[in-house]
């Protein structure tokens, strides 16, 4: 039996053209085309999502950190990123032969103006740059030991998170490199450029706008910190990650200072207790390690202790 029915139109295009298709003719207002050039002109006439005045403005501050955040949320869900092991760091740490040659170029400006303090200072620095190179290693090596470890357990749902940039991060996120890990790196925009490392999984290598956002990102799937030695960012991050802890805030996640001597030296936790002002169970809160393995194994026990084993 034959059906009565209205051909489905094409998807996209019509037959005839719908008045607002064309500008007002000037053969009806010669000034018609001048106007309606002035309002597509105008920053009102622009959309919303292509206005760069109206999305930097104080008022769509909220929808702007809403987007910082669920950008990144999106992409890690998308790869099945549900833990990350985050390690913190200097950028000014470099690999020992990266440190060699600043030592070199300081010993030789020194040799050039032997009584020039700025030179004497820089050689002291170059010296202690290439004594701290030893951190890039264990960095380096502990991305190694949990890529590794990812892929003989075939658990690609656990990954190194850095802040992307260069030093501690850059070693970190090498070593997941060197095994063929996935490894993700949450730059942040700066007044002038940054470059991220070449190490990280391209389609994890994120940009921030806000540090608060980009710090949410490093603790929401932590399930381990180590933090190797480091400066004003470095801290910032530890801080704010114990504090997080102490009031728990967070649930609690194993954090493994690299480096006793620094740190010692660093930060007086002692006084801290003595003066009252941290509890003793603070001072719990993390432990020191000396080397790569030490630092993995004792995470791997912390969570076992936990009863959230790793793997």
């Amino acid at each position: 039996m034959k059906k009565n029915f209205v051909k489905p139109p094409n998807k996209t295009k019509r037959k005839s053209k719908l008045p607002w298709e064309h500008p007002k003719p000037k053969t009806e207002d010669p000034e018609a085309l001048k106007r309606i050039a002035a309002i597509k002109r105008s920053p009102s006439y622009r959309l919303a999502e292509e206005d760069k005045e109206f999305l930097f403005s104080e008022e769509t501050l909220p929808i702007r950190l809403e987007l910082d955040y669920i950008k990144p949320e999106l992409i890690l869900k998308e790869h099945g990123i549900e833990r990350t092991i985050v390690v913190f760091g200097s950028t000014r740490i470099v690999e020992r032969k990266t440190a060699l040659k600043r030592l070199e170029k300081a010993q030789k400006a020194l040799q050039k103006d032997s009584q020039s303090q700025a030179c004497l200072k820089e050689l002291k620095i170059a010296e202690r740059i290439l004594e701290k190179s030893k951190y890039y290693d264990i960095a380096r090596e502990f991305g190694q030991l949990v890529g590794k470890a990812v892929k003989d357990q075939k658990d690609n749902h656990i990954a190194i998170m850095t802040g992307g940039g260069p030093g501690i991060m850059e070693a970190a996120n090498r070593g997941a490199f060197d095994v063929g890990a996935k490894t993700i790196g949450l730059n942040i925009t700066l007044p002038h450029e940054q470059f991220p490392n070449p190490y990280i999984t391209p389609e994890l290598c994120f940009q921030f706008y806000y540090f608060a956002i980009r710090k949410m990102h490093f603790l929401k799937r932590a399930c381990g910190l180590v933090v190797c030695p480091g400066g004003y960012g470095t801290l910032d991050e530890l801080f704010e990650t114990l504090t997080l802890i102490q009031t728990r805030k967070i649930a609690p996640v194993p954090v493994v200072f690299i480096g006793k001597e620094y740190w010692q030296k660093l930060i007086d936790f002692d006084m801290l207790e003595i003066e009252g002002v941290i509890d003793a169970e603070d001072r719990e809160l993390f432990w020191f390690a000396e080397s790569a393995v030490e630092a993995w194994e004792g995470m791997q026990a912390w969570h076992i202790a936990n009863k959230t084993p790793l793997f």
